[in-house]
């Protein structure tokens, strides 16, 4: 099995984002953990999304904390891409390929990783958003440009849009505004946080 990791620092609150993706037999598997600010309360959230080998979601797991309230969501997509949140089935985001965790910037590498574009393409993506701190799962329009090797024009429901920046493997590097991957080099760390 094959890891890649990467950590984010949030723009527009305190807060930061750990995330591993790894390769295994029936599909990848990207898991992390965000320390962040909600609503003036501690937050941690530890996240885990199992994929098929088409990089569609087939289960996702949150758990943590929100000040004093414990947080558990269990989710399994079946292969009619059927959604159930905590035995609770959720007709709205049947279909939808991707989770989208409105809390971390991890899950933009799905549709990104799935869709495969070349330059020049796009291509539309329905997600099932997991809106946080409500614990709700909506559908939300998205669609994705690849504009340059590194770079993505990201677009959703209500006319929100970014110019996102990945890494080799999909991850966003830069997401304006929100999030920005920190640097692996803890001198460089070091150095810009004194």
């Amino acid at each position: 099995m094959h890891s890649t990791f990467i950590r984010w620092r949030r723009l527009d609150r305190p807060g930061h984002d750990v995330a591993r993706l790894t390769d295994t037999e029936t599909g990848p598997i990207l898991e992390g953990t965000a320390v962040f600010v909600e609503d003036d309360q501690p937050c941690r959230l530890d996240y885990r999304i199992e994929l098929n080998t088409a990089w569609r979601t087939m289960s996702v797991r949150v758990t943590g904390l929100l000040g004093v309230r414990t947080i558990l969501v269990d989710i399994a997509v079946g292969g009619r891409r059927e959604w159930v949140m905590n035995g609770r089935a959720c007709p709205d985001v049947y279909g939808c390929d991707d989770i989208d965790l409105s809390f971390s910037p991890a899950t933009n590498l799905l549709p990104i990783r799935r869709l495969g574009l070349g330059t020049g393409q796009q291509a539309p993506a329905r997600a099932a958003w997991l809106r946080f701190p409500a614990c709700v799962l909506e559908p939300l329009d998205q669609n994705y440009e690849r504009v340059a090797h590194s770079a993505y024009r990201y677009e959703s429901a209500g006319g929100f849009t970014a110019m996102l920046t990945v890494n080799a493997v999909g991850f966003v590097t830069c997401y304006p505004g929100w999030w920005k991957e920190e640097s692996s080099d803890p001198s460089a760390w070091h150095n810009r946080n004194r």
